[in-house]
């Protein structure tokens, strides 16, 4: 069943985006990822949700700087699709490339670091944490390129090996409840609960997500349709090749046609018509 905007855990990307933009959550989240105390965050909330041209995915992340020169890309995944590694190196690429100007050494380059949150376990070792960097394979020696990447998930067993706040933040990705939460004596993690269910309460957060959900479902039904018109025209060109050669003019006509009880027509036809000559003249 379908959850409200209320309902939300925060590991939907909308809602992890949407709370990212907030400097105060953004801070504390990299805090509990990081282990360590950070000066003031700048989010570039502009750059929190992109649309692909191609309609085939929504990117929602989230790019953050702070006062030491340090950039960080922080995204939710819920869905394996077995490219998070490249993906990495894409966004990396990304942050390098908006903070160099034409000109610039490149010893200018800040730190970064790329941070994916998966409710999934993206290298099946049972980690809470995975934690990359550049390094010699001969001597084991640092590169030193000022860049690093961390995967954390939300399935690991490893609970001695990392901070229970670790553990605790990762679980409440998937569990964004006061009953969740109401067992928890860590600060950081009760802040962030109080700041997301405020942020729930706000309608035009509701409405933005209503659209956007709407806009996804729309570009959903349009692939479908899409998928079941090339499969169609596929079949009639299979058909149509035990005749010989398909003209270039009834190939593009098939290709052009968008219609799915014309394509159908066709299809029988050209299982039925015996010949391209006939085919042509009935279709």
């Amino acid at each position: 069943m379908k959850k409200t905007f209320q309902q939300l855990n925060l590991s939907n990307a909308f809602l992890f985006a949407t709370a990212l933009e907030d400097s105060e959550i953004c801070r504390l989240v990299l805090e509990i990822i990081l282990g360590a105390r950070l000066p003031k965050v700048k989010v570039h909330a502009e750059q929190s949700i992109l649309v692909s041209s191609d309609f085939r995915s929504i990117r929602l992340d989230i790019y953050a700087s702070d006062e030491t020169q340090v950039s960080y890309n922080v995204e939710a995944q819920n869905d394996d699709r077995k490219n998070l590694a490249k993906r990495s190196r894409y966004h990396q690429a990304e942050m390098d490339v908006a903070f160099l100007k034409p000109g610039d050494d490149f010893n200018d380059l800040k730190p970064g670091y790329v941070i994916f949150i998966c409710t999934f376990d993206p290298f099946g070792k049972g980690l809470y944490r995975y934690t990359f960097e550049e390094r010699c394979l001969e001597c084991d020696m640092e590169l030193g390129d000022g860049t690093r990447k961390i995967f954390l998930n939300t399935k690991g067993k490893n609970d001695k090996d990392v901070p229970k706040e670790l553990v605790h933040f990762l679980k409440y990705m998937e569990q964004s409840t006061d009953e969740y939460v109401t067992g928890l004596t860590d600060k950081s993690i009760i802040r962030l609960h109080e700041k997301v269910t405020e942020l729930k309460t706000w309608r035009r957060l509701e409405a933005r997500y209503m659209t956007l959900e709407e806009w996804v479902k729309d570009r959903s039904k349009d692939r479908e349709v899409i998928a079941k018109q090339e499969a169609k025209q596929e079949a009639v060109f299979e058909l149509l090749e035990e005749y010989g050669a398909v003209p270039e003019h009834i190939r593009e006509a098939v290709s052009a046609q968008r219609d799915l009880t014309v394509l159908k027509r066709w299809l029988k036809l050209a299982a039925r018509a015996g010949s391209m000559e006939q085919f042509e003249k009935e279709m």
